[in-house]
């Protein structure tokens, strides 16, 4: 058995510094408590995207730039180790943990953003950096297009460890290549929320045989600084919630066993047995006994994609 903690509270919007600092207050918190796995959401550093939603598709383009400069400026650049104070955090206390940022390129144009989830170790070591294969609608305009080189499961104490990030998770072969690799925790980092989204997760759950931990999004307009370009208008009502969190942790099968957790900031815990993913796939094994490879076979490109490369 192993405790886990999905950290459902907002970031310092548009403020990584604070945002980092404020995450390892948290990890030291729900460790603590004797968490093993913490888990925060999707972007949690400096914080989602939500303002997309709003603006005008194709319009509103001098204010989409002014607000992408803040977020570019405030994106996470692992090559400069930015990220530091959270690996520390894990290696002091000896936990797993599972992030959300919005990372900037380190390595080719130095301008391109990604929607990305890491996984540190308790040793401190970056254990996996997966990038969302394919953001959705608006996120097009901030997000680049990641790569398989993350579509990977990773060992931990609580289990093996996999991830995907929102809506990559209605992404059957997605998926499907996480499955293949022995997931026995699938970690759903997430801006969707809402009745749907977890059933979402609870067929995931019953398909995989695994533990599905969706990690919502949940912030308030009073969440997003007053000096947020057209906060009134974009958000005129004070007391609103931008996004309702709805974090969920679902058993081997599709049963809830913590959550959600909606309309509310905070930390969701709850205990889970990497184990019983073994036992729960003796009648159904989607990449095991109940594969039809003579039938289906999915081939995964796990290389890196460069626009460019240097002999």
């Amino acid at each position: 058995m192993a405790k886990l903690a999905i950290v459902q509270e907002a970031p310092v919007f548009l403020d990584k510094h604070a945002t980092i600092r404020k995450a390892v207050t948290l990890v030291e918190k729900a460790a603590t408590q004797g968490a093993e796995l913490i888990v925060f959401t999707e972007a949690f550093i400096p914080g989602y995207p939500a303002w997309i939603w709003r603006l005008r598709p194709g319009g509103d383009f001098a204010l989409s730039e002014q607000i992408y400069a803040r977020l570019l400026d405030n994106a996470v650049n692992l090559k400069k180790n930015e990220l530091a104070p959270l690996l520390q955090a894990a290696k002091k206390h000896q936990v797993t943990i599972v992030c959300g940022l919005d990372e900037r390129d380190g390595e080719l144009s130095q301008s391109t953003i990604y929607n990305t989830v890491v996984v540190i170790g308790p040793d401190g070591q970056l254990l996996n950096r997966h990038r969302k294969l394919m953001p959705t609608n608006p996120e097009r305009m901030v997000w680049g297009f990641g790569d398989a080189t993350g579509l990977k499961v990773v060992d931990t104490p609580c289990g093996r460890v996999g991830t995907l990030l929102c809506w990559e998770s209605f992404m059957p072969l997605a998926r499907y290549a996480l499955y293949a690799q022995g997931i026995e925790i699938y970690i759903a980092p997430t801006y969707d929320s809402g009745d749907g989204w977890i059933g979402t997760l609870q067929h995931i759950a019953r398909e995989a045989k695994c533990w599905v931990v969706g990690s919502g999004n949940a912030m308030k307009v009073s969440d997003i600084p007053e000096d947020f370009p057209n906060k009134k208008e974009l958000y005129p009502d004070p007391q609103a919630w931008v996004n309702q969190g709805d974090s969920v942790v679902i058993a081997p099968g599709g049963e809830i066993v913590a959550g959600p957790m909606r309309n509310e900031q905070g930390i969701l815990y709850a205990e889970i047995d990497s184990q019983r993913t073994g036992i729960a796939k003796r009648a159904l094994d989607i990449t095991g006994h109940y594969a039809r490879p003579d039938i289906f076979q999915l081939h995964v490109n796990t290389q890196p994609q460069s626009p460019v490369k240097f002999d």
